[in-house]
């Protein structure tokens, strides 16, 4: 397997991969291939670097990306979708991308990643409630599912309401 970034050419494979991976009683996954889609067309939200394909037998098999998103002032970064072809699930791709993904973030001099994910799966990666920093959603409260994996550059003043981009419609 092969990580690496996204090139010009990648846009309609990343597309298939996400329709596929989330795809529900026989109909596509659109709502995730659709909000990558709308997050690669969002300046400056979009950050070339953290958007990253998976490559098996010269196929991409999977993706993920982070966005740039906000901590109050401070900017942070929103991870997701992560998405992987249903033939390679569970075969540790989502997991080596989550693993480059951070890797490249911290790299950048980011300071924390946030998503809304299974609260069984990201902890492996070092996510845990965002709470546990003082992190919360825009104009709610979270939950078990709302995480924060902290960076190198991560201060402890960074705390207070989390928004995504603009694509994803502030969840």
């Amino acid at each position: 397997m092969l990580i690496r970034r996204e090139q010009p050419g990648d846009p309609d494979a990343i597309h298939a991969v996400h329709a596929a991976a989330f795809a529900k009683d026989g109909k596509p996954g659109l709502v995730e291939a659709r909000l990558v889609d709308d997050l690669r067309a969002l300046k400056p939200a979009w950050i070339p670097a953290l958007s990253l394909v998976a490559i098996i037998d010269d196929t991409i098999v999977g993706h993920v990306c982070c966005t740039r998103s906000t901590v109050e002032e401070y900017p942070a970064l929103g991870l997701g979708p992560l998405g992987v072809a249903p033939g390679h699930q569970r075969g540790g791709v989502g997991q080596a991308l989550v693993h480059a993904v951070l890797g490249a973030a911290d790299a950048l001099g980011e300071t924390v990643v946030v998503l809304w994910g299974i609260p069984t799966y990201y902890p492996r990666f070092g996510f845990r409630p965002a709470a546990d920093y003082g992190i919360h959603p825009a104009g709610g409260t979270g939950n078990e599912a709302f995480q924060a994996r902290t960076l190198t550059a991560y201060r402890p003043e960074i705390q207070g309401a989390f928004r995504y981009s603009a694509a994803f419609g502030n969840l």
